[in-house]
């Protein structure tokens, strides 16, 4: 039987001669031979990415995403990046990952700067677990490594997010959240003394009221020489080779 092929159409697309035929001539169609419209595409490419905009229907959306996770919801998040934008703690709070009731079958991960955890009360309190970082790349919120969430301005959720279903993309997503997740620190486990060794606390007092080396010596009654040895063990227990940094951590630690 003699076939005639169609350019441009790949194999399995042959259409036969002796085909039965439409009025006026045509080959009729094959249900089960459909090229995917146009129209179809931009369907599935909606589907996979939606863009939504608006206070009232971004935090539906949210807490819909967040309500409908079974199995396992992650966040990059920074409970402290939406305190200067008019927006109240006590949404940040109760819109947090982790604290809707919907998800407490879920296991919840969720990544956080160390800074912005100082500047709220009790951040953990709703969490199953959590990491803390020095930073977050961006803020997502993603539910049972299959629908996620990420601000259009990469911070802020409330100017608009993108939900992504595509499945690609979100497993990008998941493998970069489990590297964060392997490099972060555990806030709660973290087991630390209530204070410096006692004799490393006058060192950190002296440090904290800004004295030069040779007032702090003079003033704790001991050479320069112990008084710098001194310094160095408290860095080292602080983990920091910066006295700025040495007085921040210690404020994290709640040791002043």
């Amino acid at each position: 039987m003699a076939v005639a092929v169609v350019p441009g159409f790949a194999p399995g697309w042959e259409l036969s001669r002796s085909a039965p035929r439409e009025p006026g001539g045509l080959p009729a169609q094959r249900a089960q031979h459909t090229l995917p419209t146009k129209q179809t595409e931009q369907v599935e490419q909606v589907e996979q990415l939606q863009q939504i905009r608006g206070v009232t229907r971004v935090r539906a959306a949210l807490a819909s995403l967040v309500g409908s996770a079974r199995h396992e919801l992650l966040s990059f998040d920074d409970p402290a990046a939406a305190l200067g934008q008019g927006i109240p703690e006590s949404f940040l709070r109760s819109g947090a990952p982790g604290c809707a009731p919907a998800v407490r079958t879920a296991r919840v991960r969720r990544i956080a700067p160390r800074h912005g955890l100082r500047q709220l009360r009790e951040p953990w309190r709703c969490l199953g677990e959590a990491r803390v970082t020095e930073s977050v790349p961006f803020r997502i919120i993603v539910a049972d490594r299959s629908v996620a969430a990420v601000p259009i301005d990469l911070d802020l959720h409330d100017n608009g997010v993108l939900l992504i279903r595509d499945p690609v993309v979100v497993q990008a997503l998941v493998r970069t959240h489990q590297a964060w997740w392997e490099a972060g620190e555990d806030p709660v486990r973290r087991a630390r003394p209530a204070g410096p060794p006692p004799h490393l606390r006058p060192v950190l007092d002296a440090i904290m009221a800004g004295l030069t080396d040779d007032a702090a010596a003079a003033r704790l009654n001991m050479s320069r020489r112990t008084y710098s040895r001194r310094v160095g063990e408290l860095m080292a227990a602080l983990g920091t080779t910066s006295r700025f940094r040495a007085g921040v951590e210690a404020a994290d630690r709640g040791w002043i």
